[in-house]
């Protein structure tokens, strides 16, 4: 007997995270803000994708309401089949620790850690022993050995954000979210960052978003979500700066096509 061919449900991986009908409300009356506006959107493992839009369009709030940061007013959210509406703080807190990888414009490091031991904090807060292959491949990848035993005050700005997303991927989570990785970053260093954020997809079939507002930023994602007043109204497949800034002035003719266009200018010159 010839076998059936799969059904969409067995032939399309669960993705890594996906939000449905996602609205978040900040405030009541005149003070109400809509943040998100009935959002549906799905994050593929293995995928590099970039989330941009103007000030205010909700972009930060989508990532942290996926990353289960913050609640949402309705709608859900799924780190792979788990809904995160259904958790108890704990609960929560130990999926974000053990599923979720987080990098920050502020690097969040222990001052009084080496880098390596901030690499390892999360499985050592969870009792748990890195699999000492894979966070040899993260080092390396990020090209961090000879600084390891230094303090963050004893690494450059670059060095440091590199130990943060060293310290995402070691537990080799199901997602990690980015929040402006190379904001504080000079020129070069941000380069540097962004090479390791696409090696790790390509090479170690990590999952990735992350909120940028550079349009060479976004280059390095495989796909750019758009957003405007708290709405995905866009999306691009393989994305080219150009095409990016192009796509943001439409948002924003007077004020948002030249501010990225400035923000990306730098870490273009620097990647040629």
């Amino acid at each position: 007997m010839t076998p059936l061919p799969p059904t969409d449900a067995q032939s399309v991986p669960t993705p890594a995270a996906r939000g449905r009908s996602l609205t978040k409300v900040f405030g009541e009356g005149d003070t109400r803000v809509v943040a998100l506006d009935g959002v549906d959107v799905d994050f593929a493992r293995g995928r590099f994708t970039a989330i941009m839009g103007p000030s205010g369009s909700g972009k930060s709030t989508l990532m942290h309401c996926m990353a289960g940061l913050d609640s949402v007013t309705s709608g859900q959210a799924f780190i792979g089949d788990v809904d995160l509406s259904t958790l108890d703080d704990k609960a929560l807190t130990v999926l974000r620790r053990d599923r979720v990888g987080f990098v920050f414009q502020a690097f969040n490091l222990l001052p009084t850690l080496t880098a390596m031991e901030n690499i390892t904090l999360p499985m050592d807060i969870a009792g748990r022993k890195p699999d000492r292959d894979w966070l040899d491949t993260v080092i390396d990848t990020v090209g961090l050995r000879p600084r390891l035993t230094h303090r963050p005050s004893e690494l450059s700005g670059g060095q440091q954000q590199r130990v943060a997303c060293a310290r995402a991927l070691a537990g080799r989570p199901d997602i990690v979210f980015a929040d402006e990785p190379t904001g504080n970053l000079d020129s070069r260093s941000g380069a540097d960052v962004l090479h390791f954020l696409r090696r790790s997809v390509r090479d170690m079939g990590q999952t990735i978003v992350m909120v940028t507002h550079d349009p060479t930023a976004a280059s390095y994602a495989d796909r750019v979500l758009f957003l405007a007043d708290g709405r995905i109204v866009d999306e691009m497949l393989e994305p080219t700066a150009d095409r990016v800034l192009e796509r943001l002035k439409a948002f924003d003719p007077d004020s948002g096509g030249e501010r990225t266009a400035a923000a990306g200018d730098d870490t273009r010159a620097a990647v040629r």
